[in-house]
């Protein structure tokens, strides 16, 4: 349980995990200031919803701990008030609680929305009270579903997929929060928000790009990091590794070993000296390589080289992955999944396309009603993601030039950084960080777009490197000279062609 705490608080928006430098929580304009009463504003209901609820609660703030299993703290946080507006369609019998956190003073007039992780919708309160201590009102919704690894809400009473909550959860109910959102600031400091922002990783990373998508309107910058888009394709394909493993029937994470080495190396595990196999090199190979059909047809991107297989390739099966494949494309909570043969897993992952890209795909390369709203789009990704692939991410962005004229358009407007080394959502996570929310917010007020993400990095000894992550698709390459440790020893340049 402490390792899948780890990993799916990596999912946190990365604003909750460090008080952001001054570029990103710039001096704050008292002038904007009025007279502040923690009342239940007049909301109006969204499209589609109705309003059941608005309450408003005067909070002392403080040390703010994070609820559900994601925990998490944030301490100093200013008082604020908390306004909550409990949404329903009409019909859905749904139940969505959308959150306000509004500082009580120095609102510095700029307003952040939060997305969630794995199944959780919104943030757990690290992310809202971290927003709140930097001067921004925040925003965050449950989309009325439930914590991170809770699925009970996937299957009504008669099995089926209940297709208002997961609209809820794919697209709609981040949407509403920003509405609300926005209301609910002009209601209580009696003007809007001057900038409004975006901020996730993972699932959030995926809102992230939702809003993009669909919603061009609602953010004037979005910072969607190790994002979750292709949900349909990679979800499934997160799978492969346990589905390679049962149908080989070799288990090398068994030893937590480091899989690269040579066929033959002695490695000692749990008290033991093992030998790795031909048959745990063929089986890692498989998973690097990727999931394919039984013909051996390409289906989606592997785990990349160098990330960390120990939480796909353990004993059991990732709880993300693993609940999705029961319960919404299966459709049957007691599937076995140590049975999925190469040919039942090529044909659930078609199911998954095939009934949730539309859903849930988050994959649309048209951005031209975001690129006409005058909004910007800042992404990094961690080349060492052992949950999200990020050549997913690099296959999404070529789309888009594709769409829409070449890299030198989109890069007018959406930008790309890779993170060497880098786990899933690991940057201002314990490894390593960056103020790309920072970079964000000079680019959409300031109009100074990002060329280089500066970043302190953890190299493999666990010391500090600094290194300014490139803009896709340049790399960065040592120059020959200059301590490897800084950023000044590196340049961006275009990767070889091969």
């Amino acid at each position: 349980m402490r390792r899948l705490l780890t990993v799916l608080a990596a999912g946190v928006p990365l604003a909750a995990a460090v008080c952001l430098p001054s570029a990103s929580a710039e001096t704050r304009d008292d002038s904007t200031a009025t007279a502040f009463t923690c009342s239940a504003p007049s909301v109006k209901a969204p499209a589609g919803t109705a309003v059941e609820s608005v309450t408003a609660t005067a909070q002392a703030g403080g040390t703010i701990i994070g609820t559900g299993v994601l925990q998490g703290s944030v301490s100093d946080v200013p008082a604020f008030c908390e306004v909550t507006v409990t949404l329903t369609h009409p019909g859905a019998d749904d139940h969505a609680k959308v959150r306000t956190w509004l500082p009580a003073d120095g609102w510095n007039g700029r307003f952040q929305g939060l997305g969630g992780a794995a199944y959780l919708a919104g943030d757990n309160d690290v992310g809202l009270g971290t927003a709140v201590k930097n001067g921004y009102a925040a925003v965050t919704t449950d989309a009325g579903v439930g914590d991170a690894v809770d699925t009970s809400w996937a299957l009504n009473s008669e099995g089926q997929v209940d297709t208002a909550l997961l609209k809820n959860f794919a697209s709609r109910s981040q949407h509403e929060a920003a509405v609300v959102g926005k209301e609910v600031v002009d209601g209580v400091y009696g003007k809007g928000p001057a900038y409004s922002y975006f901020n996730g990783c993972s699932t959030g990373g995926r809102q992230g790009y939702m809003e993009a998508q669909r919603y061009p309107d609602d953010y004037d910058g979005i910072l969607a990091d190790a994002p979750a888009v292709n949900w349909d394709e990679f979800e499934v394909a997160t799978l492969w590794p346990q589905v390679v493993m049962n149908n080989e029937k070799t288990h090398p994470s068994r030893c937590d070993f480091d899989p690269r080495r040579l066929i033959g190396t002695k490695v000692v595990c749990e008290g033991k000296e093992l030998t790795v196999t031909a048959a745990d090199a063929a089986v890692v190979r498989k998973i690097w390589d990727g999931p394919r059909t039984a013909s051996g047809k390409k289906l989606w991107y592997g785990v990349p080289v160098g990330a960390d297989l120990s939480a796909l390739a353990g004993a059991d099966p990732f709880p993300v992955p693993a609940a999705w494949v029961r319960l919404w494309v299966a459709k049957d909570p007691s599937l076995d999944l140590s049975t999925i043969t190469y040919s039942r897993f090529a044909q659930l992952f078609k199911q998954s396309q095939a009934e949730y890209d539309k859903v849930i795909g988050t994959d649309d390369p048209d951005l031209s009603g975001f690129r006409d709203s005058g909004g910007k789009l800042l992404t990094w990704h961690g080349d060492a993601d052992q949950y999200i692939p990020t050549q997913g991410t690099v296959q999404y962005r070529d789309k888009v030039e594709r769409e829409l004229g070449g890299a030198r358009k989109v890069d007018d407007f959406y930008r790309l950084f890779l993170a060497p080394g880098t786990v899933h959502c690991g940057l201002n996570k314990g490894d390593g960080t960056t103020d790309d929310l920072g970079a964000l917010t000079a680019w959409v007020e300031h109009g100074k777009a990002p060329k280089t993400l500066p970043a302190v990095l953890i190299d493999v000894s666990g010391r500090n490197v600094t290194r300014d992550l490139c803009r896709y698709p340049q790399v960065s390459r040592y120059t020959g000279h200059g301590d490897p440790a800084l950023a000044s020893s590196f340049r961006c340049v275009s990767p070889t062609r091969h």
